[in-house]
């Protein structure tokens, strides 16, 4: 079984569009096909690799989610952890291809290749490509509105 799944589709919005509604945490519980996120504090948009923003789940835990690449506009990756613990190994990645001024192709990736606690394993196999899609499908839905 992989360990790396990933959807791709295009949207109907600008780079730069989509790029705020990612980068925003505060906007990810809008489009999360995963139905995981339940909120996250305003004023912690993503600037910079280093960068670390908070999260709460659906299930009430929090997640202090730490950025591991950046670049403005096009990619954005974090590894999520429990406060004060460091990452156990999952990746989630967004990357935006600009296409023309009002398109663009986003592809949405979670990896979980290095993941070592044995007891998140279940939950990985359960991040599907169809749950990915379902998240570029929300967010194409938001962006395209906007």
């Amino acid at each position: 079984m992989s360990r790396v799944v990933s959807a791709r589709r295009e949207v109907a919005a600008s780079a730069a569009t989509i790029f705020e509604l990612i980068a925003d945490p505060a906007r990810q519980p809008l489009w999360d096909g995963n139905e995981n996120l339940a909120e996250a504090a305003d004023d912690q948009r993503v600037r910079a690799v280093g960068d670390v923003f908070r999260t709460r789940l659906t299930m009430g835990e929090v997640r202090e989610n730490h950025v591991v690449e950046f670049e403005e506009g096009r990619r954005l990756a974090w590894r999520p952890a429990e406060p004060g613990s460091p990452p156990p190994g999952h990746l989630w990645r967004w990357e935006l291809e600009p296409l023309a001024a009002d398109r663009t192709a986003v592809t949405h990736t979670y990896d979980w290749t290095d993941l070592t606690d044995e007891g998140r394993f279940r939950r990985a196999r359960a991040t599907t490509s169809e749950r990915l899609a379902a998240s570029l499908d929300r967010l194409a839905a938001l962006a395209e509105g906007c």
